[in-house]
């Protein structure tokens, strides 16, 4: 990924350091908790901003089109596919998800501009595929206390059926297997445990950004 060189020089001509954007790659099993944490995490920490992905999934609840997800038709996700557009994708439970190359580069260039940084949320294959394009990344597994805590969360769900919820289940044990390659592991056994978790380390790994590259932030809070 390309740093930004806004910071190159400064009205007085003296060199700066350049601003380089963290990208935060959160996975976790379906019921884990994921989409909760991390809306709060981006509610609660300055300057962080999601990266929005494409799914072929209708919207459920209050979701909107450009928020968590962009809603596409089979028929454009896969015109998509074609063009090369997505860093990764995949077929889960009959729906598509996958990351535009163009989204994620636009939101790059953003975050680099304004000195924010970005969350992606995406399953265990999509992240080994994003490292492999990018590079370099903040991984983070987001773990629910036990497995029969998620099996429990699953059922309790109601839109899901007793296969559905199986063949989630044996998902998540496979992905929950893959999680010690994630720099960071987070056990969701309370909402506000592990969303002040999930801060730390955020703010620690700013602070290691910030140093390496000779920047005081100390203002900024977290």
């Amino acid at each position: 990924m390309a740093e930004s060189s806004q910071d190159s020089a400064g009205q007085d001509g003296e060199s700066r350091a350049p601003f380089k954007p963290l990208v935060f790659v959160v996975s976790a099993p379906s019921g884990a908790g994921k989409s909760t944490l991390v809306d709060g995490l981006i509610g609660a920490v300055p300057d962080l901003r999601r990266v929005v992905t494409c799914t072929t999934r209708p919207p459920r609840g209050g979701e909107r089109d450009g928020d968590a997800y962009h809603f596409l038709d089979r028929a454009e996700f896969d015109a998509r596919i074609e063009r090369g557009d997505f860093i990764e994708w995949k077929e889960i439970y009959g729906d598509r998800y996958g990351t535009s190359r163009q989204v994620f580069d636009e939101a790059f260039r953003q975050v680099a501009r304004r000195g924010e940084d970005l969350v992606l949320v995406i399953d265990v294959d999509g992240a080994e595929s994003f490292l492999g394009e990018y590079g370099e990344a903040v991984t983070i597994f987001v773990l629910p206390p036990s497995i029969d805590e998620l099996r429990r969360r699953l059922a309790g769900r109601g839109s899901e059926g007793a296969d559905s919820a199986a063949r989630r289940l044996e998902r998540a044990e496979k992905e929950i297997a893959r999680a010690s390659w994630y720099r960071h592991q987070v056990i969701n056994d309370s909402k506000q445990r592990a969303l002040n978790e999930l801060a730390e380390i955020v703010q620690a790994e700013r602070a290691a950004r910030d140093a390496a590259f000779g920047v005081d932030n100390s203002t900024r809070s977290c």
